[in-house]
């Protein structure tokens, strides 16, 4: 895989097409232990840029399904942020959708309120909307989905319809997980598909028909969370350096993050809290200690807590080229 990193998401190609081309290489770098996801995803993507998708319908829409943790809104995020810079993924979190009134939240409660949705499609032409735990809305909220996904409009209470053609639509579920997490010893085929058969099992027919596709997240290993820990790492130093702090991180300090963030069955959702709280954590205490902000992070021999060292060795995180060879 060639090495692709934030810095060409912008104003780095000749053309659209350019751009268009690296989509691929782009999620695969930010997306660890899902190699199976990223083709089927960029398929759908390409033919939406490229103006093939159906008019009548959303640019595409996925169902990602699987335990928590394993990257279904991280490559939602990923995707969005890529094609249409970052502020475009719009999220709803279903589970605070799960009564009747949830329809005037989302489409307006009066003539003169268009919602949440409503305001979103009023104020943006294109983008990606994120319906989380979908499985969790209420049954008139799922209705809505039908509208969306066959016809790709949809009607305010101020009686305003918009469009959502030039929108993907992505709605994730964790039907099935329980079953694909005591799967881990079966094949990534029968676990999909057990878990696509839950999926048909549990949703409208209508429904799961309307979805351009529907993709199964696999359990995260050990050592897919280490490489998502060296490249969460790499992400809050570079965040950090911005801010004036020139950080690099032993690797003993890698390996104490490593143990600290990996969880079995959250997968790398923690991951990301655990190397933000131990790093700042670090920088906090070097700054009012003694006014340390640059060195390098290692691991308190007397403490399970990182230190920030004043003297900077050239022992740091592996490299992106690394991460991405």
């Amino acid at each position: 895989m060639s090495q692709f990193s934030d810095n060409l998401v912008t104003n780095q190609f000749h053309t659209p097409l350019d751009k268009l081309k690296e989509l691929e290489n782009h999620i695969y770098f930010h997306i660890k232990g899902q190699d199976h996801v990223v083709p089927r995803v960029v398929s759908v993507l390409k033919r939406g840029e490229l103006n093939l998708a159906h008019p009548a319908r959303p640019r595409g829409s996925f169902l990602f399904v699987g335990p928590t943790g394993t990257g279904k809104t991280e490559i939602t995020l990923t995707f969005s942020n890529y094609l249409f810079g970052e502020g475009k993924l719009f999220r709803f979190d279903m589970s605070e959708f799960q009564n009747q009134s949830s329809v005037g939240l989302l489409l307006g409660q009066s003539s003169s309120d268009n919602g949440l949705l409503g305001r979103i499609l009023a104020q943006h032409d294109r983008g990606t909307i994120l319906f989380d735990e979908m499985e969790k809305a209420h049954p008139l909220v799922l209705d809505l989905f039908l509208q969306i996904l066959d016809a790709a409009r949809i009607t305010t209470s101020d009686g305003v319809t918009h469009s959502l053609s030039n929108f993907y639509v992505v709605l994730t579920s964790n039907i099935g997980a329980a079953e694909s997490m005591r799967m881990e010893h079966s094949s990534p085929a029968t676990i999909e598909r057990t878990v696509l058969r839950k999926v048909e099992q549990t949703l409208r027919p209508e429904f799961v028909a309307r979805i351009t596709d529907r993709i199964v997240f696999l359990r995260l290993s050990y050592e897919v969370q280490r490489e998502i820990a060296t490249l969460v790492a790499h992400k809050e130093l570079a965040r950090l350096k911005a801010l004036g702090y020139e950080l690099e991180l032993s690797k003993n300090a890698l390996e104490f993050l490593i143990r600290k963030g990996y969880d079995r069955f959250l997968g790398a959702r923690p991951m990301r809290n655990t190397v933000e709280r131990f790093v700042q954590d670090a920088i906090v205490t070097a700054l009012l200690q003694d006014n340390i902000n640059s060195g390098i992070i290692e691991v308190d021999p007397n403490s399970q807590h990182l230190v920030l060292k004043k003297t900077v060795s050239q022992t740091s995180l592996p490299t992106e080229t690394s991460l991405a060879a």
